[in-house]
This record gives structure tokens, sequence and C-alpha cells, in this order.
């Protein structure tokens, strides 16, 4: 049987199913469950009608989310977020969309709880990283399958890449790599292999030894081949030799461990169902116009993230040019708002009427910039209702900084969610 998580409301538990605007709001105002009451502030705009509501909502308190979800990416939000609104904003067998998938948090969460999952994403590493996880093979299959696989066997490897491999372990990378480019090529890559891949990319850089290199960054950003040399210099460090196929069986297993026979339905029902695509989220043709019940996204922040510098090992991994994959790099906060208007309007093309769209946004720049106060006019010029603003925060004391909360002390955990409706 599925594990089930703490759920916000305990009334709601059962997932009846989805609940007015009307009751949502009266349960965000009443909402109370971890000590806390909610504060009710007004957008700073005076002419725009929307309330401001600020409470503990999830928190470390709640179980741990799912382990298929346990997928390194930079700029990714805890699974709790996307369950609190799929759980109260839409039914089962409902269609959840995310155009900003990144790892595929939403899409493995939606599938989880009953739901029909979306994705897009301009990067087709979020493919490769999202899809095995709807489709999980059994531990065995991986381990039968790396068996077939001749990892050990010479190849000509790139050299450069020895700062961050032993060479026994760059030979059994490149290896698996060809292996894969070329199953790729004959269209043969079935989920087994699927699913080796996207474990494989996760392994590449860690600063672990359940990762294939030395120590280097956090595994979700790559850092460059002269930015590792010096890593090596400064710790005298050189690189060990890892046993690939263990690290990729040992990943597997960890990414399995909470899949119950209900997960397994869930997912078996709603992953052939799922619809993933590589694309610009403002265009976005392969997706029905009055389909989408419920969107649940972050968007790429202000000049934040080098999505190109800190994919360039998987993009080689998987044989992707990162300068083929055409990522916004938007600075100005006229070009981001601008092009939020455009995504707008794709996500009201798409939206059923009544849809909801929970935008996660932030503060970028030291606070100086609050992403709310550009996307809310832009959701408001591309047709859609504001209907709140919602800031999740873990720790806060005073309600006098910008929007009651003093989120900018360090440590702070917070998560600020525009919800917008489609008349």
């Amino acid at each position: 049987m599925m594990q089930k998580q703490l759920m916000l409301f305990p009334n709601r538990i059962d997932d009846k199913g989805a609940i007015t605007c009307e009751q949502f709001h009266s349960e965000i105002k009443g909402f109370n469950k971890f000590g806390k009451t909610t504060d009710c502030l007004r957008f700073s705009d005076s002419e725009i009608e929307v309330p401001v509501y600020i409470n503990e909502f999830w928190t470390s308190k709640q179980r741990a989310a799912h382990s298929l979800h346990e997928i390194s990416y930079r700029a990714c939000f805890k699974p709790q977020l996307p369950r609190f609104f799929i759980t109260r904003l839409t039914a089962e067998n409902d269609i959840v969309y995310d155009p900003f998938m990144g790892r595929g948090t939403t899409i493995i969460e939606s599938a989880l709880l009953g739901r029909i999952p979306i994705g897009c994403d301009i990067n087709p590493l979020s493919r490769i990283i999202t899809l095995p996880r709807l489709f999980p093979p059994e531990i065995i299959e991986v381990r039968e399958r790396l068996g077939t696989i001749d990892l050990e066997k010479s190849r000509d490897i790139q050299e450069d890449l020895l700062v961050f491999y032993h060479p026994e372990t760059l030979r059994s990378i490149t290896s698996l790599r060809d292996y894969l480019l070329k199953r790729q090529g004959q269209h043969e890559i079935d989920h087994v292999d699927a699913w080796i891949r996207m474990v494989a990319t996760n392994r590449l850089t860690g600063h672990s030894s359940g990762f294939f290199s030395v120590y280097t960054l956090p595994p979700n950003q790559a850092v460059s081949i002269d930015s590792q040399q010096r890593i090596n210099e400064k710790r005298q460090q050189s690189p060990p030799p890892r046993n690939v196929r263990e690290l990729i069986i040992k990943k597997s297993r960890s990414l399995l461990r909470k899949l119950r026979k209900n997960d397994i339905d869930m997912l078996r029902n709603n992953a052939p169902k799922a619809k993933l695509i590589t694309c610009s989220a403002d265009c976005t043709r392969e997706i029905r116009k009055n389909t989408v019940n419920l969107v649940v996204t972050s968007p790429p922040f202000l000049d934040i993230v080098d999505y190109h510098q800190d994919n360039w090992l998987r993009c080689w991994f998987n044989g992707i040019d990162p300068e083929d994959v055409d990522i916004w790099h938007l600075s100005e906060p006229s070009d981001w708002q601008d092009k939020m208007a455009d995504v707008f309007r794709e996500l009201k093309r798409v939206l059923v009427p009544g849809g909801y769209v929970a935008f996660e946004v932030g503060e970028v720049r030291s606070g100086r910039i609050l992403l709310e106060t550009l996307a809310v006019p832009a959701a408001l010029g591309a047709g859609l209702i504001p209907e709140m603003i919602m800031i999740n925060s873990q720790v806060f004391t005073k309600t006098s900084n910008c929007w009651g909360v003093n989120n900018l002390k360090k440590g702070t955990n917070t998560n600020r969610i525009i919800l917008l409706r489609k008349p």
C-alpha cells in the first residue's frame, strides 16, 4: 500500500476531489496546523486587489516525499508544494501541467496522485531525467541489463575529463555512453536503458563516494575543467576508482525503495497517458486548448542559474550540444515580465475554464526585486485572474517587512506562490 504523507488539512487526506475557489480561500485563512495563524495583507500595488496570505503551509515537519523524487537538479522545489495544490484543486484523472518541468517534480507527484501529467522544458535533459521515473523497472532488470554491457573494454576517452574521474572509471562511463548513444541512434532505448541513462546522468559528479567523480561541487551542477583542477590542487586529491555498475544499482535501489503496489498501479494507469515535450513554454502546440486543469510550476528567475555551465557534463554524456539548447537568459525585469506574459497567454489557452495556475516565484538580487510584482500584472494582461499570493515561510517572526515576512534573513525557507485562475 502506498505510504501516505502528512496532509495539510486533515479533513482532506482521502482526496475527495477538487474544492471550490471559495473553499480554498477559507482553508488558507483559517489554517493553523503548525501553531501559527494566517496573516492576510494586501498586494503592494493598491490598484490590484489580491490578498497575500502568510503562514507555514508546508513544512519540514511533514514526512519526506517519495523516493522517486531524489534526483538532483538546480533550482527545483520540494514535492510537498505541488502535492498541496494537486490534492486540493484537482480530482483523479485531471490533467496537471508543468511548463518548466526541470527534474519533473510536478510530473512524478501528479502521476503518483492519480492525475495525468504533462510536462514541457526547453532543455532535453529534463525529459531524460523525468520520463524513466514514470516507468520504473525492477531492480533485477537493472542489474541484468548492466551485466550485458561491457564497461571494462578499453575505449578512447576524453583525456581532459580525468580531472573528474579515475582512468578506469572514465573508461566505464565512456563505454556506457557509447552503448546508450548507439541504442538511441537505433531507436532501441527501452525503459531499462532509459532508467540506467537517467541514473548515470545523475551520478556523474558530486561530493561523496556515491558519485562517479572525485569530490566536486554538489550534483546539481558541474564545474569547469579548470575549476575542478583547482579543487583537486587545493584538496590535494586525485580521482579514485569507482564501480560504475554498482553505483547505478545502489542509486536505483534508493530511488525505488518507497515504491509500493499502489504507487505501481498509479504509475501504470497514468504514465502511458503522460505527455513530455521539449520546446519553449510560450509555444506548446502539442497541448490542446482547454484541456489542463492545473498548472504547477516555477519559471526561470532573473539571471540566477547558468544552465549551460551547470549541465555541460550531463550534455556530453547524453550526446547533446549545449549550444543547441536555447535556454532563456533574462537579466532585465522588463524582459522577464514580457516573457512571462507570453507564457501566461499560452497557459490561458491550454487551461480549462476555471483552471488554476500555481506559479512559484521568489525575491532576487538580495530581495530588491519581488517577482510577484512583475508576474501579477503580466498575468492580468494575459487574461488570468490573480486569486491570491501565498507565502510559505518556516522562519518568520515579524510582519512588517516585505509582505509581512522577514525573508531576507539567512536560513529563512520561503516559497512565494501566485495562484491564478482562468475565467
